[in-house]
């Protein structure tokens, strides 16, 4: 039997795929320059100029953290997420569309057989601190404090009779104190950790970092496509074909991700909330997928840690850069999936695939490819678009292109709005609608005509669609196919 998927199985796949692993023994500073250098070397997404597409980097030389490894950007890459779920990158989407609907529920190990309680941390122990056990970094020099950013929060209701899992972004405020920030709606953990409020109890969640992308990407799904009661490890374990394992805690009544490099166990305390930035007071959280800095919450989560537990050879801490490529996947893939699943059932066959890129990091913008038969299709592109928006809250822009157009090429994407798209009749915009509060645009004082309260955009169409009865008019240079082309590269 192979070994069960883990953080290290993928990453002994990635070392024998030239350029998509690299490693480094020079000491890094995980304040600030762990993500600096990165910036470099791999971050991409909306993250400042200069960036750029590079391989997931490990630094083994970490200061402060004598035994314990930092990895960045395992998935700030398409392609590289396509090599890891083995999967044709540009079909991710539907890959996962298909995976929510052929769920793979989780299983349950023993203590004996989970690495991430090999090494056992607890609050009661004596000059116990998780900033001395995690080696979180900062993005930058003006963050809150320390962020955990690749940590899957896993959390059940009261009753235990619904689960899920989630991604927050998690200041470390003190010895024992965790600072979570939990956008209100749409999160089932929320929705749990409300009903422990109204019977004022602490809510038990599992913190789990150091994952098989598989799970990364499966878990960050948001409602409609997985309402509530829908556990999104069950899309992981659709991924591979094998369910995920987990483990009973050791000291909170909550199950964690048994091959994860590490399980943090928490509570969530009722009613108290406490100031982002208490320890810096820069009045900045971290940046975030638009590519600015985000504004410190004034009140987010108080989450004490019961226990820490980790694998005892070099655990592995991931992290990520907040407007990096590697959001961009997390985001952007399953909202891919999500739209495919609404307009398939709704139009089906006129999306031939969607595309979230990185210009909106994986949440704000998607580009539609549209395949129109006859007369009769005309305007189901429009259609197409309005379902999309629905399907996903937080999206804001929707261009549409024709099956000729490659979706993954944003020159493609731009010469079709320079060719085909003419802006006093192929803009279609929907003023006041509910979006995304870290987009610093939607904010009153922007457009005090049509957003009335922070969050709030006018969500814009292009329709970048040929008119079908225009169609003959607008078909590309035909050139000679080659199949053998790349011999005269020999």
């Amino acid at each position: 039997m192979s070994t069960p998927y883990d953080l290290r199985k993928v990453l002994a796949e990635l070392k024998e795929m030239p350029g998509e692993y690299h490693e480094t023994n020079v000491e890094i500073d995980p304040h600030a320059e762990l993500s600096g250098v990165y910036r470099y070397i791999g971050a991409g997404g909306t993250v400042k100029r200069p960036t750029q597409e590079g391989p997931a980097m490990m630094f083994n030389n970490v200061k402060g953290f004598p035994d314990t490894r930092v990895l960045t950007g395992i998935i700030a890459s398409r392609n590289r997420v396509g090599k890891i779920l083995h999967h044709d990158p540009k079909h991710l989407g539907r890959l996962l569309k298909d995976s929510v609907q052929n769920p793979v529920k989780p299983v349950k190990v023993s203590k004996a057989e989970a690495p991430a309680q090999e090494v056992i941390h607890l609050a009661t122990d004596e000059g116990f601190d998780i900033r001395k056990i995690l080696a979180a970094p900062t993005n930058t020099e003006y963050d809150a404090g320390p962020y955990i950013t690749m940590g899957m929060v896993f959390g059940s209701d009261p009753e235990k009779t619904m689960s899920d899992v989630t991604i927050h972004r998690m200041v470390l405020e003190d010895e024992d104190t965790i600072g979570m920030y939990i956008m209100p709606g749409g999160r089932h953990i929320g929705h749990f950790q409300k009903q422990y409020e109204a019977l004022n109890k602490p809510m038990p969640i599992t913190i789990n970092i150091g994952l098989d992308p598989a799970i990364s990407i499966g878990t960050t799904f948001e409602p409609p496509t997985t309402p509530l009661g829908y556990n999104e490890l069950w899309i992981a374990g659709a991924l591979r074909q094998e369910p995920v394992q987990l483990v009973d805690g050791v000291a909170v009544d909550e199950v964690g991700i048994a091959r994860s490099e590490f399980i943090i166990e928490a509570e969530i305390l009722p009613h108290k909330t406490m100031q982002e930035d208490i320890n810096t007071n820069t009045g900045k959280a971290m940046p975030e997928f638009p590519g600015y800095n985000g504004d410190a919450n004034p009140a987010v989560n108080v989450v004490k840690v019961k226990a820490i537990t980790h694998r005892k050879d070099r655990p592995i801490m991931q992290t990520t850069i907040g407007p990096s490529e590697e959001h961009v996947s997390m985001a952007g893939i399953p909202t891919e999936a999500s739209i495919l699943d609404l307009v398939d059932k709704a139009i089906p066959g006129k999306v031939t695939n969607v595309y979230n890129p990185p210009a909106g990091g994986g949440k704000l913008m998607s580009i539609l490819q549209i395949h129109k038969e006859t007369e009769a299709d005309e305007g189901i592109q429009r259609q197409a678009a309005i379902l999309a928006l629905s399907a996903f809250k937080e999206l804001k822009t929707v261009i549409l292109v024709d099956d000729d157009v490659d979706i993954f090429d944003m020159n493609d994407v731009m010469w079709t709005l320079n060719t085909r798209f003419q802006g006093n009749k192929d803009i279609i915009v929907l003023p006041g609608m509910r979006n995304h509060p870290l987009d610093p645009s939607e904010r009153p004082e922007y457009d005090p005509s049509s957003i009335r309260f922070r969050g709030m955009s006018s969500k814009t169409i292009l329709d970048g669609t040929v008119p079908f009865d225009l169609k003959d008019d607008f078909i590309r240079a035909d050139f000679k196919e080659v199949p053998d082309w790349e011999k005269y590269l020999e």
